[in-house]
């Protein structure tokens, strides 16, 4: 029993996703923590990113961090210690831990629906540990999101590595960044629409990268791509030779994404360098805007260009000063 009294309560954000889901489901839970009082416990245990299944993936990205804006935290690998005290919400996790070893992909999008009426209620849960294991996505509003932006912040040697890139290569520049999720073989889901004509996509890419030019800049102009895929690499690179790509180990054609386990802890470095770089982009190319990895790029990035989703071909601009949605 943690601390020694079940008057404690806790709100436990569980993801072993991206970082763009895992932050994006770590901001509606704190939010939830926030509005009951309940402690927020960050248990990242097998992540895509590492190959040790009982070992915490946030304190190995992440600097640990005691508390978020009044809510008390627990990050690290104590989290193997802790004994959560019930009863659970959702139900399912009253169950025996042995039984609550599988849980089928019904269950997990039944979970995600029943928080998200907990939280749209503003009510509390009668349980003492409401447990976050689900894609928590468009669950908060964007304050909460951009409060775990400002809280939470990459290791000291990570953002070193973030920082001195972009003094070498973008500092003097406005800088375009794009994403392209290709998914490269995983099933995509909610992106699949913006690849059902593969060469059309990357055409597509490759005009909102001229309208980025077109645009009105401060300094001279520098692209940066970041993508899961050598062949988005080849392909645009090909028709604009200058873009930069920062060096990374990708998987093989077709084999699946950028956060596997395979790849080492190196992965979720060249992940949070990608995503913290395009963070600090002037102009941002979010294909498809349904990836939550760009998430952190599209709350901070002054001007972001979209695409739509019912018409992926048509392109819109997003201006930091409007905030409104145009036509392009």
């Amino acid at each position: 029993m943690l601390s020694g009294s079940r008057n404690d309560r806790f709100v436990v954000s569980r993801r072993r996703t991206g970082f763009g889901d895992c932050l994006w489901s770590l901001a509606a839970a704190w939010r939830f923590a926030k509005q009951t009082g309940r402690t927020l416990a960050i248990d990242w245990r097998g992540s895509c990113y590492l190959d040790e299944p009982f070992t915490n993936a946030f304190p190995v990205f992440f600097e640990p961090v005691e508390g978020i804006a009044g809510v008390r935290v627990i990050c690290d690998d104590e989290i193997n210690k802790c004994s959560f005290p019930g009863p659970f919400f959702p139900a399912w996790w009253n169950k025996p831990s042995i039984d609550c070893v599988y849980r089928p992909d019904e269950q997990i999008f039944r979970e995600r629906d029943e928080l998200d009426q907990l939280f749209q209620s503003q009510k509390d849960s009668d349980a003492n540990t409401v447990v976050c294991d689900a894609c928590l996505m468009w669950r908060c509003d964007q304050e909460a999101e951009r409060e775990i932006f400002r809280s939470i912040k990459p290791r000291p040697d990570i953002q070193a590595r973030i920082d001195a890139i972009y003094r070498e290569h973008f500092e003097s520049y406005s800088v375009i960044g794009i994403h392209v999720r290709h998914g490269n073989g995983e099933d995509i889901m909610g992106h699949a629409p913006y690849w059902a004509d593969p060469e059309r996509a990357l055409r597509q890419v490759c005009n909102a990268i001229d309208k980025a030019r077109g645009l009105p800049h401060a300094k001279p102009v520098k692209a940066l791509l970041c993508t899961d895929s050598a062949l988005v690499v080849e392909k645009v690179s090909t028709i604009f030779p200058d873009v930069l790509t920062i060096p990374k180990r990708f998987q093989a054609p077709q084999a699946g994404p950028l956060h596997n386990a395979a790849l080492g802890v190196e992965g979720g470095f060249s992940a949070l360098i990608d995503m913290y770089l395009l963070a600090r982009c002037d102009t941002v190319i979010r294909f498809p805007p349904t990836s939550a990895f760009t998430r952190y790029a599209r709350l901070s990035a002054p001007r972001v260009i979209e695409f739509d989703l019912n018409d992926p071909s048509r392109l819109i601009l997003i201006e930091e000063s409007s905030q409104e949605l145009v036509a392009s």
